[in-house]
């Protein structure tokens, strides 16, 4: 996958950062309080958003990421016990 996507959550500081493709040489700019985008060094491109208090700011409980592919994990337990 070219523009792999990746997500970090620090829970304690409450700062989610959003990265799209390979790691790369970047600097950042807030581009509005407590928002912070990361831009390559050499391509000019975005590659990540930083939002500092987000669980604050989208008035969240909890933080849950829907990934767009499904998992079987039914005969997981099984296929340990047969590993043993």
């Amino acid at each position: 996958m070219k523009n792999k996507t990746r997500f970090y959550y620090d829970e304690e500081g409450d700062f989610l950062e959003i990265y799209v493709g390979e790691p790369s040489e970047c600097y950042a700019e807030e581009i509005e309080p407590g928002i912070f985008l990361r831009i390559d060094k050499k391509t000019g491109e975005a590659k990540s958003i930083g939002i500092l208090d987000f669980r604050k700011r989208s008035h969240l409980k909890d933080i849950e990421f829907n990934i767009p592919i499904q998992m079987d994990f039914s005969n997981i337990k099984e296929k340990l016990e047969r590993n043993q």
